[in-house]
């Protein structure tokens, strides 16, 4: 059975129930060889939709659904009857696009105009991605040092691995200066994109492509950069693969730089979490309160001693509140040289102080 029909557009009042259930993709338009071609697509995406070929009717369930496909012959007919703006709706025709019809999509909303069958692909995706949709989107917790050598890097690595076994889990380097993700997480051999390659696509990054083809260990991925290259990221890339990241794992884990450029500006505002690691002495302080007042949001900021402090006294000093305190590991760099990575050991200092960090994120979240 077709998916367009196996999903039709509900015409009366929804039971409570029937409201329960999310709504479908929906497909507006009355070309029979676009709903055909749609619906072929749809299908091998796994993805029911719910078609119109009515606007009126259209417009009720024009906001709910979690994409809209506008048909080309009906763009204008939706243009007048003036849609409330809202993401994801894209105009798509199987015949010549007119010059018009990009007034029409501007007027409508859209994000853009697709002709099929040259963009099946990457409509497949798009469906593909809501049929994998998650009941939430990936906790996302960034790490970044309050001075140069806190061991941020580290936290973010051990905080990937223990994360990893709680479902898919990404972490992902934004830190050009850095060693190398994969190196301390011992994937550097890994086959798979890095950074070089996703800056220079465009447009929107499916879930599952980004999953799939970075270097990879079970439910454990990492997104860095190649060997020997750090390149300039463009925040266009990193908005995008975080938002892959975020529909298509359960946890995120980011290593902000400590000098936060537009790249970490954008990450920072799309993250549930940051965790400034701060070492307890005069300047390790200080340096973190500066990078704590550049984050600019304390009520996402919380503080990660390394060392013992009085949490009370770090607190002020810094401006943050303070969430774990760690001490240092004996045997870090023997584990990360075999490329067993900084949290393989249970009763490691780092493997102890990660799932602590995982559980209070868990926390906040439901709090949320």
């Amino acid at each position: 059975m077709s998916p367009l029909r196996s999903a039709p557009l509900p015409t009366g009042p929804a039971s409570p129930s029937a409201e329960a259930e999310p709504d479908p993709p929906l497909v507006v338009t009355r070309d029979r060889d676009l709903l055909d071609e749609v619906g072929r697509l749809a299908a091998a995406a796994g993805t029911a939709l719910a078609a119109t070929g009515e606007p009126a009717q259209a417009l009720r369930r024009w906001s709910r659904a979690p994409l809209v496909l506008l048909g080309a012959d009906l763009a204008g007919e939706m243009a007048v009857l003036g849609p409330p703006r809202r993401p994801r709706v894209h105009v798509v025709s199987t015949r010549a696009v007119p010059d018009d019809l990009f007034r029409l999509a501007l007027a409508v909303g859209a994000a853009d105009v697709s002709d099929l069958p040259d963009s099946a692909g990457w409509l497949t995706e798009l469906l593909t991605d809501l049929g994998e949709a998650r009941v939430r989107p990936a906790r996302v917790v960034a790490v970044v040092g309050g001075s140069g050598g806190a061991g941020a890097t580290t936290l973010a690595c051990a905080l990937g691995q223990r994360a990893a076994r709680r479902g898919p889990t990404l972490v992902v380097d934004t830190d050009a200066a850095g060693p190398g993700l994969d190196r301390v997480l011992g994937l550097e051999r890994r086959d798979g994109v890095r950074w070089d390659s996703l800056g220079r696509t465009t447009g929107r990054l499916s879930a599952r492509s980004l999953r799939d083809a970075v270097p990879r260990e079970a439910d454990l991925g990492v997104l860095t950069w190649p060997p020997g290259r750090a390149d300039t990221l463009a925040p266009f890339a990193a908005r995008e693969a975080l938002s892959a990241a975020r529909r298509g794992h359960e946890t995120v884990v980011v290593d902000l730089p400590r000098v936060l450029g537009p790249v970490a500006e954008e990450v920072v505002a799309h993250c549930d979490l940051v965790l400034v690691v701060v070492v307890p002495t005069v300047p390790g302080l200080a340096s973190a309160a500066r990078v704590c007042a550049r984050l600019g949001d304390p009520g996402r900021t919380r503080l990660v001693v390394r060392g013992s402090a009085d949490p009370s006294l770090v607190s002020r000093a810094v401006g943050a509140p303070v969430l774990a305190a760690m001490g240092d590991q004996r045997g870090l760099d023997e584990a990360v040289d075999l490329g067993r990575g900084p949290a393989a050991s249970e009763r490691g200092v780092l493997a102890r102080t990660a799932s602590g960090l995982l559980d209070r994120l868990e926390v906040l979240g439901e709090a949320a």
